[in-house]
């Protein structure tokens, strides 16, 4: 067996969205791949360190901002490689590269250089994830209500959107989700469909979001390009892990008024849980939109709420 090599990974983020990649050397493996820039973590060094010291060295940038992200295992001919990756969102310095054969500014919608390494290509599909999701409660406030306070928050700029609608009828339910995914549609927003999975198919949703209790009885992943679930704690995580979902939600994080006879998990129990997991994970529960700085700080992908999330 291969001894894992400890790699940092930084996924540099510019304000338009766009993240830098380099273009391995001809003198290295797999040359010609591009890769997302970093190194090696030394002895002695924390992936965080040595993300630092690589980004230094490799395109003169002194980092400001860096959060924890994924962490991904990926075995190669010449080595078995734990990647552990950052979001780097600001940093100071004009970039020089020293190493690469290019970089190239691109964006996670629509990646124009190739081939990718190996490794990296799930994390292409993570990045388009967006970074909040709001929660639809039209069983408490009325369809119409929900589908005018979705107008505005698509319009706004939402675009991750699930459909949790337990209380409604059957028939008012399936109604209800084909209109909110025709709103989602036309704004270029993800709609994923609460448990049904069926459903989430017959009408076009984007995917399918598991609750716990489903999670756990699947033995493989459902069929949908996109599928997320419901996480609360150490063991569902890796559940979704290891049938390769798209993203977990872990909460709750802070008390809420839906569950409020729930122990809250705060961020350093969130950060504890979520630590090492390959996979984007959402923070939930008594959150708001402007939460999702914090968040990221604990390692989170974003966050997710359904009362605050409709007011943003």
């Amino acid at each position: 067996m291969k001894k894992i090599v400890h790699v940092a990974a930084a996924v540099i983020t510019r304000p338009d969205g766009c993240v830098l990649l380099g273009q391995r050397a001809p003198d290295t493996f797999y040359p010609g791949y591009w890769e997302f820039p970093g190194g090696k973590v030394e002895a002695g060094e924390t992936p965080h360190d040595a993300l630092v010291r690589e980004l230094s060295e490799e395109l003169d940038m002194e980092v400001l901002e860096a959060y924890p992200w994924l962490t991904r295992e990926h075995l190669y001919e010449h080595a078995h490689v734990s990647l552990h990756f950052f979001e780097v969102a600001a940093w100071r310095g004009e970039i020089h590269d020293r190493v690469h054969a290019a970089l190239s500014w691109q964006h996670p919608e629509r990646f124009e250089v190739g081939p990718m390494l190996p490794a990296n290509g799930p994390i292409l599909k993570a990045l388009r994830l967006p970074r909040r999701m709001a929660i639809t409660r039209a069983g408490e406030i009325g369809c119409d209500a929900q589908l005018a306070e979705l107008d505005k928050a698509l319009g706004a700029g939402l675009r991750l959107v699930q459909i949790r609608e337990p209380s409604l009828p059957i028939d008012k339910r399936e109604t209800f989700a084909r209109n909110v995914v025709a709103r989602c549609h036309e704004h270029g927003a993800l709609a994923m469909l609460n448990e049904d999975i069926d459903l989430a198919c017959r009408i076009g949703a984007d995917g399918v979001h598991l609750p716990a209790r489903q999670l756990m009885s699947l033995e493989k992943r459902p069929e949908l390009e996109w599928v997320g679930a419901s996480c609360h704690t150490r063991d569902e995580l890796l559940k979704a892990a290891s049938l390769e979902l798209d993203y977990a939600l872990l909460g709750s994080v802070a008390p809420t008024a839906s569950h409020p006879e729930r122990s809250p998990l705060g961020w350093p129990a969130f950060a504890g849980m979520i630590k090492g997991l390959p996979l984007p994970v959402l923070a939930l529960g008594g959150l708001a939109p402007d939460d999702l700085l914090q968040a990221k700080f604990h390692g989170a992908h974003g966050v997710a709420g359904i009362r605050s999330f409709w007011k943003a």
